[in-house]
């Protein structure tokens, strides 16, 4: 396999996950990961996928976790629309773990980096495609006729010689019996029926009426809740402890170490949350006890003042800048950041001889199942894990390693003893002193323009940890010392630029991070959009066309530019203290760019208005689109106004909401959404618009009269947002 594929090329593949590029991994059933080779390309058997019952119900299998994107109902679309069957009959359940429900890129059942629809695009219409001609083959075997001479719709076969016609549940049984086909035919675009249109959510009713299920709701007979108390140092681990106290509350059935922390086993959650209270422990704080974000901050400024190690040279940047006619150094910081889903972490694990049977909303299946069967002493195939429904991702519930609270639950359920139920919880407090953050980032970006504006040198230092080493991508997504996770969205910027040299410091510190909605774009595009504004400042000329003026290689780039300062009146003259900010970023397949429109009086700064367009090629779903710019719009901006984790004397400050605060309702903006027209292949939506709210938001202020902001969160410069 060739390790060395470029990342546009990667994304024609099949995308990326949490935006990282792992190509052709597998689990062995140790529970490591491994080159494989890849999948050839067959139609999986549709029966994997679809059960067609006797009385005409169809419930299509999603290999994807359903976390809120809508995938159940995209995925279901996408089988519903090739099968011709009758919408109203459909259910989605999720997939087991299985090598046939494997990630058709990764080798592995996974959810991440927007790549569920683009990914399962072609796979699921073939599977519903084989089905719906299968069902066909049936029923002409069935009159005597050729297949030919039948047609599907709405969930039957119909003889198109006569007029007669068989339900799918009539031929269910014996279309199962017959081969795969080798080949389909898809439906061309002029057909569709439902695939492009305006669906609700096959999930939507669960949810309101709260029968959907989540790991949280999972009950068992005999279950134990156990929660862990962890040092409030990340990575220390137990020397002693005193549970005395702990024993005499009422439910409390077991206190024990573990690994990382002290584990409470009560019959509920508030006798073990009471009894973890009243736990004392003497703590090795191990080697994150001095961590401190303002040393942290120092540390980076120095580094980012040196080079570092380079990643693009293109032409004599330094040269160029030197001999430019005007200059511009800006450095841009961004904290360590918490994914916060609104179900914190928390699984439910049935260890028992020979067996283990586990309940978890997981984004890797794959990779948890074989770590508890590795924990477990057991063979691949005697863990069995269930993929509830997911209260949030955004990357935290893909951990490359293995799920953290999953480890932690079959710890405890091994030194508990088998046979018993344990339910693992997290609140939380517990969540966001959990690590495996967003990175703590900082670019120093230098420029120059020449005498008509034009920029002819861009020379950018990037310092922050890198997501993927010590994981087992690395081998395939660390080069010479470059995590690939840690340039994307800069080492691809759409601008025209004569002169460029980046490169990257990676710190080594011993706290964990993860992708984060969006991952290494949701530093870049910061760094990349504000500067390019700062450049357009600098030369005189509106920032949108300075941009669309750069971008002549970059047609999609430069269309939702266009129609995003098209749907927010652009150029319009505006009251004073108010703001017009853009910004334009490609990822994950996508593209997209923002206005946001902001007033301030004094340090009260209202966001009032974003307008999205967004590219993101063929649309299965154009509400789902919708529903996520707009979920990514706001998650982007609470990062962007109040995100940051610090850390002191080794120790979050961050303990709940009310130091990690969210956007509440009085504070979001009116959000409009434009969807251009494409016919390019399907592109990731979950995070694509997370990157570009920060940087034209920043932009606004300035162009409100707010000074220029190149530190998140905004509200540490004393803004009270309203």
């Amino acid at each position: 396999m060739n390790t060395a594929i470029s990342r546009r090329s990667f994304l024609k593949m099949g995308g990326t996950v949490g935006g990282a590029l792992c190509l052709g991994f597998i689990l062995q059933d140790s529970g490591r990961m491994a080159m494989a080779a890849d999948a050839k390309p067959t139609i999986p058997a549709p029966n994997a996928f679809i059960r067609i019952e006797t009385d005409g119900t169809v419930t299509i299998v999603s290999n994807k976790s359903e976390m809120g994107q809508g995938i159940y109902t995209s995925l279901a679309m996408l089988i519903a629309e090739e099968l011709e069957c009758d919408w109203s009959r459909v259910k989605v359940v999720s997939a087991p773990v299985g090598a046939v429900y494997a990630h058709t890129a990764f080798h592995i059942q996974i959810t991440g980096g927007s790549t569920s629809t683009l990914s399962s695009y072609d796979q699921y219409r073939k599977i519903g495609a084989a089905a719906r001609d299968m069902l066909i083959s049936a029923a002409a075997r069935r009159w005597g006729v050729p297949a030919s001479q039948c047609r599907a719709e709405n969930s039957r076969v119909f003889n198109q010689a006569n007029g007669a016609s068989l339900g799918y549940g009539e031929l269910t049984e014996a279309a199962a019996k017959l081969p795969v086909p080798d080949s389909v035919e898809l439906k061309p675009r002029h057909r569709w029926k439902l695939l492009g249109t305006r669906v609700h959510r096959l999930d939507g009713p669960a949810k309101l009426d709260g029968s959907a299920q989540f790991a949280m709701d999972v009950r068992l007979p005999g279950m134990l809740t156990a929660l862990i108390r962890h040092c409030p140092s990340y990575g220390g681990k137990p020397r002693s402890f005193n549970a005395d106290a702990v024993r005499a509350v009422p439910g409390v059935k077991a206190v024990f170490a573990i690994d990382n922390g002290v584990a409470v086993l009560a019959d509920g959650f508030w006798p073990a949350k009471k009894a973890r209270d009243l736990l004392q422990v003497e703590w090795d704080r191990g080697a994150n006890a001095a961590l401190d974000s303002a040393r942290l901050r120092a540390d980076y400024r120095a580094r980012a003042a040196k080079p570092g190690q380079a990643y693009r040279s293109e032409g004599d940047a330094a040269a160029a800048l030197a001999g430019a006619a005007r200059k511009l150094e800006a450095w841009y910081e961004q904290p360590y950041l918490s994914h916060s889903p609104m179900e914190p972490l928390n699984c439910v694990v049935w260890l028992k001889p020979g067996s283990c049977e586990i309940w978890s909303g997981t984004q890797s299946q794959t990779i948890d199942a074989g770590m508890a069967a590795g924990m477990a002493g057991l063979k691949p195939e005697q863990v069995s894990l269930h993929t509830t429904f997911l209260g949030g991702g955004f990357g935290r519930r893909a951990v490359p390693v293995g799920s953290d609270w999953l480890r932690e639950a079959m710890q405890v359920a091994k030194l508990h003893g088998q046979g018993v139920p344990i339910k693992l919880m997290w609140t939380r407090d517990d969540d966001l002193a959990g690590a495996y953050y967003r990175p703590m980032w900082l670019d120093r970006v230098r420029g120059g323009l020449d005498a008509h504006g034009k920029p002819v040198a861009w020379l950018q230092t990037g310092v922050g940890q890198s997501i993927i080493s010590g994981t087992p991508f690395a081998a395939m997504m660390v080069k010479n010392g470059i995590d690939a996770v840690s340039v994307e969205g800069s080492d691809d910027m759409p601008y025209a630029l004569p002169a460029v040299q980046l490169d990257l410091h990676t710190p080594q510190i011993p706290l964990p991070v993860l992708w984060w909605r969006s991952v290494g774009h949701s530093h870049s595009a910061f760094s990349k959009e504000s500067f390019i504004d700062e450049l357009a400042r600098l030369a005189g000329q509106d920032p949108v066309a300075y941009r669309l003026a750069l971008m002549d290689k970059a047609p999609r780039e430069q269309a939702v530019l266009r129609e995003a300062a098209r749907i927010a009146g652009w150029g319009r003259k505006l009251p004073k203290g108010h703001g017009l900010g853009a910004a334009v970023h490609s990822s994950f397949g996508s593209h997209v760019a923002q206005v946001v429109q902001v007033s301030i009086k004094g340090k009260e700064l209202k966001v009032e208005h974003v307008w999205c367009a967004v590219d993101c090629g063929v649309v299965v779903n154009p509400d789902q689109v919708a529903a996520q710019m707009e979920g990514a719009i706001m998650f982007g901006l609470t990062a962007a106004l109040f995100g940051a984790i610090s850390f002191k004397d080794g120790e979050i400050e961050q303990k709940n909401f009310d130091g990690y605060q969210i956007v509440r309702m009085f504070q979001a903006p009116r959000v409009d959404v434009s969807i251009v027209a494409s016919e390019e292949a399907p592109g990731g939506t979950g995070e694509p618009a997370v990157p570009l709210v920060a940087p034209a938001l920043a932009n606004a202020i300035h162009a409100a009269g707010g000074g220029r902001q190149r530190a998140l969160p905004l509200i540490q410069h004393g803004y009270q947002i309203v």
